[in-house]
């Protein structure tokens, strides 16, 4: 009988070093999936950094082209409508030539 006690104490701790064994095992794996966890996010947040920057540049580069896209439409839409005739614009340099020289304006026309 003593050596069943015997048997079922020793089973007893040989169970209690496995289970202990086991848990230091699983906090290690805990605490290695952890940092691992950690340096996969950090990765994850450095890749997403870096194509927000990418992306903001291209849109900031786009936004430029396109600023001076409409600048050039503006612009030649202005030569457009802004059209003068040979006969205003000879008006119009006969009237600086006479201010610039001193000289008579040309009658009803003031600079």
């Amino acid at each position: 009988m003593q050596e069943v006690i015997q048997k079922v104490i020793a089973t007893e701790t040989n169970a209690k070093g496995l289970v202990q064994a086991a848990r230091t095992e699983a906090g290690q794996l805990v605490a290695s999936a952890r940092v691992q966890a950690r340096r996969l996010v950090e990765a994850a947040q450095r890749e997403a950094r870096l194509e927000t920057e990418r992306l903001l540049a291209a849109a900031e580069a786009e936004a430029a082209n396109e600023k001076t896209e409409q600048l050039a439409l503006a612009a030649k839409a202005i030569e457009t409508t802004i059209r003068l005739d040979e006969a205003t614009v000879q008006q119009v340099v006969a009237a600086g030539l006479c201010g610039l020289c001193g000289g008579p304006q040309p009658a009803g026309k003031a600079p």
